[in-house]
């Protein structure tokens, strides 16, 4: 959580700032975090981050060519200190990951005092108070329940169905399809991830997209379709592989990323494996990482001793890159940190 004292800072930050770029994960809770500031100011820019969540001085460049007057970071892990030196702007990195020391910078991640991984989008949310259903998608996505669920459960009956665990809230409700339909309209080329983007920074109420009443929820929804099809035609291959102490499914596919998504729902049908979800691409295996009974933070790192690649994410849910060559070395050295 951010203390009072924290919110009121970042406050500032906020109200403060004609031209602010906001660089965000590419995940549920990233969007959610960005769509939260955004929505509460209605200026600056959102830019994502795929793949390895890292800003470094190609991203510092971004925001010169913006000519920000101030930077908000969101669920990114690493902030180089050559990004922070190069904008010479004010840098506001609001985060969960492990934490990282930097100079020049307002740096507020709960870990720092208590330790606690809260996800962005619930932080982002103390500070606007408003728009609860979008904080509510970040915070599932990273499979954490708020404490402001039980009064909107209450107030929107449909969206939860009386669920409460987070594998039932997220595989078998409309609040966990909005999860999923957030999280797919962040799929393919940057031009359409920007449109949906865009879209989203309008979007007034959930039922906009989940019963499509308006043109823009009928092209969210239209683009979480054509995204459900292949993703449920990896979901029925995914189940068939081979159940031993870690699941192990890998693809090929260049345009589309979905190994999160996939790495989510097999944990919640197989809550006592650890999953890797990889997807096979420039000769690497970028994969997904789910267990409920390993702390990742210390199992990944150790997994890639010796393996040329790189890794890491919260104690549940990480991911990796690996030379294609090393995938299986890598898989014998997680195996090992099972017990």
């Amino acid at each position: 959580m951010l203390t009072e004292k924290e919110i009121k800072q970042i406050k500032e930050e906020l109200n403060n700032c004609k031209r602010p770029i906001f660089f965000f994960h590419d995940d549920p809770d990233g969007l959610a975090s960005f769509l939260l500031l955004y929505r509460r100011i209605h200026e600056g820019k959102g830019v994502i981050v795929k793949a390895y969540p890292k800003l470094n001085t190609m991203f510092a460049e971004k925001a010169l060519n913006y000519e920000a007057d101030k930077v908000f970071v969101l669920d990114i892990a690493n902030v180089e200190q050559e990004f922070i030196d190069m904008v010479k702007i004010p840098v506001i990195w609001i985060d969960h990951h492990p934490p990282i020391k930097r100079d020049k910078i307002k740096y507020f991640n709960p870990r720092l005092r208590d330790n606690l991984n809260i996800p962005v989008s619930y932080l982002c949310h103390q500070i606007v108070k408003q728009d609860d259903w979008i904080a509510l998608i970040g915070c599932l996505g990273d499979w954490y329940i708020p404490n402001f669920f039980p009064d909107f459960a209450n107030k929107n009956p449909e969206l939860v169905n009386k669920a409460k665990k987070i594998g039932e809230i997220l595989f078998e409700t409309k609040m966990g399809e909005l999860v999923k339909i957030l999280s797919f309209n962040l799929k393919g080329n940057t031009s359409e991830v920007n449109k949906s983007i865009k879209i989203l920074t309008r979007i007034d109420n959930p039922e906009e997209i989940l019963e499509q009443t308006t043109p823009r929820g009928k092209l969210i929804y239209k683009k979480y379709e054509q995204i459900q099809k292949h993703y449920k035609e990896l979901l029925k291959k995914a189940m068939k592989a081979k159940k031993g102490k870690i699941i192990v499914f890998t693809y090929s596919e260049d345009k589309l990323s979905l190994t999160k998504d996939l790495a989510n729902e097999l944990m919640y049908l197989n809550p006592d494996k650890v999953i890797v979800l990889g997807r096979e691409k420039s000769g690497e295996v970028r994969c997904s990482i789910r267990a409920n009974n390993l702390d990742l933070t210390k199992a990944i790192p150790k997994a890639l001793i010796g393996i040329e690649g790189y890794g890491g994410g919260h104690e549940k849910a990480g991911g990796a890159g690996i030379k294609k060559e090393d995938f299986k070395q890598f898989l014998k050295n997680l195996e090992k940190e099972i017990k």
